[in-house]
This record gives C-alpha cells, structure tokens and sequence, in this order.
C-alpha cells in the first residue's frame, strides 16, 4: 500500500509520536471536551511526547468567529501548554492533494449525483452508479462547472481499531460507508481532514469524548487508504451525566459564572471515575505523577456536584491571600483572610458566592429596619472610636458607650458590620475588617 508521508515532511518532531486535542471552533466548549484536553495533556507530559493543539475549523459554515480564540484562552487558564498549534484550514492544499491522490489510485470517486447541502452530502450515501465512472471526466466536469464531491470507497473488509477501554471494535464496511472526502468547494470532508493530519503528525493515542466513537471506524478506514502504518490506539472517555436532580451537564461558561476555578475543575475532572487517585485534593502537576489512563471508569456517572463544590472550597483555602482577594477587585491581604473566613465557616464555595458576602459587607447598610435606629447608633460610636486592635476591646467600648448589655448588642452590630444577620461568628470577622470600618457602617 502507498504511502503519502511525502506530501508534507515529518512533524516538527520527527519521528517522534505526539498526542493532541482537536477542538471544533463551531461551538462552546463542553465538560467532556475539557476533560480530553486535560487527560490528553496529562498523558503528554508523562510520556514526554509533544502536545499539539489543532483547531478543526474545516466545516467553515458552522465556524463561530473568534470561537478559537477562546478555546485558546480556556486552554490558557487550565495551564494546558502546547508544543505546536494550528488551524486545520492552514493544510487545505495537502487535503486536496491527498484527496486527488486517492482519486488517482482508484480508491475515491466522484459524485456527482448529490446537489445537498455539506451537511446532507456528509451523511447520506451516493444514490447512483458514480463509482463506476472514468475518473478522466474529472477535468471535464471542472471545465464544464458541473458539482461534484469526491468519495472514499466502502472497505472490502470489516475495520477493526482498539480502544482502551472496550477492547477490540470492529466495523463491517456497510457501516463504515463512502465518506466525503472533498466537498464542491474544494474543501476537505471533516473526517477526512482530520484523520489525514493525525496521520501526518504522528498521532500515537487519541483521547477524546465517547461522542466521537461512531467517527473513529471512518477516520481508521479514511488512514489505512492513505498508508498511515502507524497504529492509532484509542481511548474515548465516558461522558458525564446531568448531577442527581438536574436535567443537563452544566456548561463550562456556567462554572465559571458560579465561580468554580481552574485548578478545582482540573482536579474534579481528574478524579472522577478513578478509584486509584491517591488523594482527593491535588494539582495538576501533583496528578502528571500518578495518573493512569487505564483506571478511569468506562461507564458514565452525573457530575457530582457536591464533590465540586467541596474541592473548589479547598482549592479557594489553599490560594494566596492576596491573590484570593483580587477575585473580588482589592489587592489586600486582610480581604482574602476574611473569604477564607467564609469559606472555612462553610458559608461559601464558589466564588461568586463568596463576592456575594464580600459585596454585601462593603454595600450600603439598611438602616430603615427593626433595628436601623440601635444601628445608627452604633455606627455613631464607631464612627468617633479609635482604632481598636481586639475584637473583645471593641465590644467592650461598644457596650461602654452605649449602655447595651452584649446580648442585645450582637444582632444591630452584625447587621452593621455584615449586612446579614448570618454568617461566621464576628469575633472571627473583625480582625480582617477593622481598618475597613468606616466604610462598612456607611
């Protein structure tokens, strides 16, 4: 069987084998995505192969604009580095010529009996006697404007591929079926592309969702017809399932809006479905020393919501104070002691969550309430006080001034302080607020 590899030279590496994430700048990107994109790159570094990124914007009709430059800032954020990117529209000519060159030997043909639309001519078969025309006639139909696609021809035989987590899959030819392989407009059929770069980039292992398992037999017919002697192995990652009570797998942009973080979605996704992750709570780095591919759950289960919110606590207690408090527009290191006041209270876990406290501490106080007029007061006494260092000093010259027992103190002086008349105990709050006051009571 022929060989192609001299279209275009090696990847940039050599002989060297490469893992990769193709993402579809068509849509946002989804859980499961991310989820290959961070196992792929986990696995990347742990057999020190490089990590290329290719942004699959061949179906130029459903390309989003500007889609991949947030696929690329999302990539950014979770720390998954790269060692090669590109487009996959940037290698239309090598598509065109690998097409022709199975029209050439006999393995493709053109159709021209389909006038559809991509989206139709990708999913339906060839309904006429097209493979059995001379393919001499492909000048004449160019010259005389007539549409065409060009087609790869069914297997003989059934198409068998690996993946790691159900064994051996084979495919009878049927099933496969004639994948377009060049549109009319000369661009290249999604599959088709696709499988044609992994071969040329020295795709040694392809992880990616479960949702992409019924294109796999297609991509492995659409290489072994281009040569590729290099045996892909698979592993489609099981989908996650709505959480227990919802009706759909939350969306990344709704993580991030409820304030989930990197490093916490990172670690949820890893230890989902891995019973051999030694610990709960870890980074990336610390997973790249222990992740197994092969211990991954092969089954789907719902995203677990609670455990999310667990770890992104725990990840929120481990960030620097300051750089914590930067999540709410300060820089100061008092206010990201006081969110982890929250936090360790369990009274937040997300971020917005925690601004919420946050906001309301610093927002205007409602004095027009039950005890608006005990809080006018006490805001008058605070207002005249000095700096008092101790929470226990500034009660005491609170109940001084006032004449009130502590008791009584405690629900006006919470709501002045916090906004709330809930929330950890503000002998714990003080510390971290106290040369904030004046603005807090205003």
């Amino acid at each position: 069987m022929q060989t192609h590899y001299n279209i275009i030279s090696k990847n940039a590496y050599g002989a060297v084998w490469m893992l990769r994430f193709a993402p579809s700048p068509t849509h946002d990107m989804t859980i499961d995505e991310l989820r290959a994109a961070i196992v792929s790159f986990v696995v990347a570094r742990q057999r020190q192969e490089p990590f290329l990124i290719r942004i699959d914007d061949s179906d130029k009709a459903h390309t989003i604009e500007g889609k991949d430059t947030e696929i690329m800032q999302i990539l950014e954020k979770f720390s998954i580095a790269h060692d090669q990117l590109f487009h996959l529209s940037e290698h239309a000519n090598i598509h065109l010529t690998l097409a022709l060159q199975l029209l050439k030997e006999k393995k493709a043909y053109l159709c021209t009996c389909t006038e559809a639309s991509r989206e139709e001519t990708e999913a339906n078969p060839c309904h006429a006697d097209c493979a059995q025309a001379d393919t001499k006639t492909y000048a004449r139909l160019k010259e005389d404007g007539t549409p065409f696609v060009i087609r790869l021809k069914a297997p003989k035989s059934a198409v068998t591929f690996h993946d790691l987590y159900r064994g051996t899959i084979t495919t009878e030819p049927d099933a496969v079926g004639e994948a377009v392989i060049l549109h009319a407009d000369a661009t290249p059929g999604c599959d088709f592309a696709s499988a044609a770069e992994d071969m040329l980039n020295d795709i040694s292992l392809i992880i990616r969702p479960e949702s992409l398992l019924a294109r796999t037999p297609i991509q492995e017919h659409i290489k072994q017809q281009l040569g590729c002697t290099i045996q892909t192995r698979y592993a489609h990652l099981a989908p996650f399932l709505p959480p227990k009570g919802g009706a759909e797998v939350p969306t990344l942009k709704r993580l991030f809006e409820e304030g989930y973080i990197p490093d916490a979605i990172i670690n949820y996704l890893l230890l989902a479905g891995n019973p051999k992750a030694p610990k709960p709570l870890f980074t990336l780095p610390e997973a790249i020393e222990w992740f197994a591919l092969e211990a991954l759950a092969s089954k789907s289960e719902p995203l677990d919501m609670e455990t999310l919110r667990y770890l992104n606590r725990e990840h929120l207690l481990r960030m620097d104070d300051r750089r914590l408090s930067t999540l709410f527009g300060f820089a100061d290191t008092a206010i990201g002691k006081l969110a982890k006041v929250y936090l360790e209270a369990e009274k937040a876990s997300t971020v917005s969550e925690l601004e919420t406290y946050i906001r309301t501490l610093f927002a205007p106080k409602n004095f027009e309430c039950e005890t608006g007029e005990t809080m006018r007061q006490l805001g008058e006494i605070i207002w005249n006080a000095p700096m008092i260092d101790s929470y226990e000093d500034f009660v005491a010259h609170i109940c001084e001034e006032s004449g009130m027992g502590e008791e009584a103190l405690l629900p006006p002086l919470r709501l002045l302080l916090t906004g709330t008349d809930e929330g950890p105990e503000l002998e714990s709050i003080y510390p971290h607020i106290k040369s904030y006051l004046l603005e807090v009571i205003s």
